[in-house]
């Protein structure tokens, strides 16, 4: 991943359409900076990231509204799978690049789902922090998914 690439990506972690709109596509661009604000304020996710993050799993499930919560992934994952490919204005330089991006709005989202449930060494996670794990075995199985395919493909 060349450097121009790299800077994209990461400007649409910090915020889903920054990477479009350095790839100079501004209606997309704030089209996804508009549906970021929209999921994230009707999400209460702001809120609830906050009292994550300050150890309170309890209040934090209770701020979240997880209905709207769970649009967030695809939103966030396409974001960044999409200023990745028009970083590289529509060349084909990574075959089935969008495989890991796929898997981890996938996974987040069930990590979504159980963050209520699911323990780990006794210890509730909650709806951020739990998501935020589930990042792991998505891209790890969208990469292997992808070398298999890739495989297949030669």
């Amino acid at each position: 991943m060349n450097k121009n690439t790299l800077e994209k990506l990461v400007w649409s972690i910090a915020f889903p359409g920054f990477g479009q709109l350095l790839n100079g596509k501004y209606i997309k661009g704030i089209f996804l900076i508009f549906l970021e604000v929209i999921v994230n304020v009707q999400s209460n996710f702001n809120s609830a990231i906050l009292s994550s993050f300050l150890g309170d799993i309890s209040t934090s499930i209770e701020q979240v509204n997880f209905q709207w919560l769970l649009f967030y992934p695809c939103l966030y994952f396409f974001s960044m799978w999409d200023a990745i490919k028009d970083a590289n204005k529509g060349r084909d330089t990574s075959p089935l690049l969008f495989l890991p991006f796929v898997f981890s709005a996938y996974f987040v989202t069930v990590g979504i789902m159980f963050s209520t449930k699911i323990t780990i060494f006794g210890v509730l996670l909650g709806p951020i922090f739990l998501p935020m794990l589930f990042v792991i075995p998505g891209v790890v199985i969208g990469l292997l998914l992808r070398k298999i395919l890739l495989l297949f493909r030669q």
